[in-house]
């Protein structure tokens, strides 16, 4: 019983993984590439330069096995967050208020897209690959898993604080959103003052390339979570359905 959900996940995660890399695909990856011309161009015009921000001629990997490669990461992201998502389903399902798998898998989903994806957003938002100081990689991935972390910790004592308002509030529905905003909003906001800020992009970069670039690695993310809600409560009510009309005969029958 419990296998069958998590199959599910992971089917799904690869959909939806398929689904964020061809959004990826489409919008961002000639945003990348152009990125990837202006720092060629500086580079050709500035050969004297003792450092090149992540001069793409320098890798190994071509850029076609990297448009490939898009593809390839986000279905094996697909299938961790596949997995992780139905285990998350099936340890909160059934607590709380009612709430029908339908509507309980498009707030996981909401819940994990809002800590995993807008929160790091805000502060360490994503930069073409072409930019930046290859040797800050390791501190930058440090600081961004920290956010990660510390956005999904914020997701889940809002969710304790707002259990504690509403046992606290009968008769206050308000109570509840209320001390969960409030509560998720707070903790963000130390997070997001507390970490270093991290500003590698050139002056002269073109601002509405990076923020199309910014904008379009979010949409993969949405694009991702919202295909695994959506599909995931779609084939949980499904599989509900299809369990309830095997009972209905038997019962009857007894």
């Amino acid at each position: 019983m419990v296998w069958a959900p998590v199959r599910r996940g992971l089917a799904l995660g690869v959909i939806a993984g398929l689904l964020a890399g061809l959004f990826a695909f489409l919008v961002g990856e000639p945003l990348v590439q152009d990125a990837i011309d202006i720092e060629e161009s500086k580079a050709a015009a500035h050969a004297s330069l003792t450092f090149i921000p992540a001069h793409i001629s320098d890798l190994v990997v071509s850029r076609e096995a990297q448009r490939g490669g898009l593809f390839l990461g986000n279905v094996a992201y697909g299938i961790a967050m596949g997995v992780i998502f139905s285990a998350v389903f099936l340890l909160v399902r059934g607590r709380g208020r009612p709430r029908s798998d339908w509507h309980l898998s498009v707030l996981v989903a909401g819940s994990a897209f809002v800590a995993l994806a807008l929160v790091p957003f805000i502060k360490y938002p994503a930069n073409p690959p072409a930019v930046g100081d290859p040797d800050t990689i390791g501190e930058r991935t440090w600081l961004y898993l920290t956010l990660l972390v510390g956005g999904a910790l914020a997701v889940l004592a809002a969710v304790r604080v707002g259990r504690i308002a509403e046992r606290g509030g009968a008769g206050e529905p308000w109570r509840r959103p209320v001390a969960m905003l409030l509560t998720f909003a707070g903790l963000v906001l130390v997070l997001v003052v507390a970490l270093p800020d991290v500003d590698e992009v050139p002056a002269n970069f073109p601002a509405s390339l990076l923020w199309k670039f910014r904008l379009s690695s979010l949409g993969t993310q949405a694009v991702f979570w919202s295909a695994l809600g959506i599909g995931y409560g779609i084939a949980a009510e499904r599989a509900a359905r299809q369990v309830s009309a095997v009972r209905t005969p038997v019962r009857a029958a007894a």
